[in-house]
Formats: structure tokens, C-alpha cells, sequence
């Protein structure tokens, strides 16, 4: 149980830590952390606060999807992604300047890394699952879509959202929605095996 908590916490840390820097990068964040961004600086409240909002107003929305109830474990998950994100951008970050292309490049790579070794991690340990993941699974669920389109519509909704609100959309948008999947399709072999390893110690 200790080795499952440490995967958990540690996956959700490194989650925040990596989206912090693909906002720090400033090329175009993920669409539902452009959301967050774009929200934060329309009508206040920190970035990690409207992670959390955004996270309770989906898990809502995903329980009348799939007519069942709230998975209210899910705020476990939510609040910490979000104390994460406010833990580094406001203070650990808060004086970081990426003045050069390459120093924002190298943060956008090294963010969308360290966001799939977090949810590779996190996700081993079978806990409630983030509400933006589980807005998939209620889609499949409810209208049998596949996997691919359901996350589709989830990510071009946020979109269309943080677009209205002028969040941080740009070409790094483009690239963690691209690479973010194949990412951690490709951590989450070696991050289970060592799971495994461990637990059965």
C-alpha cells in the first residue's frame, strides 16, 4: 500500500510539475491548462484553483453523462493536481524567465515528459482517475465512441474554451496534443514493470 500511495502522490506532483513548465514555456499549453490559464486571468483566482473548479464542475458533468453518481474520490485527485500546479508556478517558478527559444523549448519537452511519467505513475495505482481522463470514459461509455474520438472531443471543447478566454494556445498546444499520448503509451510498459517489482517486494 505504501509503494501504491508514493506512485500516486509522486505521478500527481510531477503532473503539476510538468504542466507548470509547458505554461512557463509560454508556446501553447495543453488545451484543458490553456482553459485554466485563460480562466485565471479572465476573472482571477490562481491557476491551480480553477484546475480544481474545472475538475469538480467535470466530475459533476460526468456523473449526468453516464446517469450514475459523482466519483467524488476523484477531488483527491483534482486537488492535489491543482495545489501542484500552484505549489510550482507560484512558488518555485514564480521568478523563472525563459528568455530564449531554446530555454522554452527544452521546458515545453521536459513538461510534456514529465506529465506522462505522471499519469503512467498515477495511473499503475488504480485511484480515482482525473476527471478530464474519466470525461473519456464517460463518453465511452454512455455513446460507445472509441477511445481516440472521445478524448477528441474533450480536448476540442476545452479548446474552444481557453480560445474564447485568450488562454495560451499556440504551437506548443499542438505538439503536447500530438505527443502527450504516445508519450505515455511508451512510459507506462517500463513504469508498470517496475510497479510491479515493487509491490511484490
Amino acid at each position: 500500500m505504501k509503494i501504491r500511495i508514493a506512485f500516486y502522490l509522486i505521478g500527481l506532483f510531477l503532473m503539476g510539475f510538468g504542466v507548470s513548465l509547458t505554461i512557463k514555456a509560454d508556446l501553447g499549453a495543453g488545451a484543458w491548462d490553456a482553459l485554466n490559464v485563460g480562466l485565471s486571468n479572465a476573472m482571477g483566482l490562481t491557476v491551480g484553483s480553477w484546475v480544481i473548479i474545472v475538475g469538480i464542475l467535470l466530475i459533476f458533468i460526468n456523473a449526468l453523462i453516464v446517469k450514475g453518481r459523482p466519483k467524488l474520490f476523484a477531488l483527491i485527485t483534482i486537488l492535489l493536481i491543482g495545489f501542484s500546479v500552484d505549489f510550482w508556478l507560484m512558488f518555485v517558478m514564480t521568478s523563472v524567465e525563459l528568455g530564449s527559444l531554446f530555454s522554452r523549448i527544452l521546458a515545453l519537452i521536459s513538461g510534456i515528459v514529465l506529465i506522462a511519467v505522471g499519469v503512467a505513475m498515477y495511473l499503475q495505482t488504480k485511484f480515482a482517475a482525473n476527471p478530464i481522463d474519466q470525461l473519456m470514459l464517460s463518453l465511452h461509455e454512455r455513446f460507445k465512441m472509441n477511445f481516440m474520438v472521445a478524448k477528441t472531443i474533450g480536448e476540442v471543447s476545452a479548446l474552444i474554451l481557453a480560445f474564447i478566454l485568450q488562454g495560451p494556445i499556440g504551437v506548443g498546444t499542438i505538439i503536447i496534443t500530438f505527443l502527450i499520448g504516445p508519450f505515455i503509451q511508451y512510459l507506462n510498459g517500463p513504469v508498470s514493470r517496475r510497479y510491479e517489482i515493487l509491490t511484490k517486494r
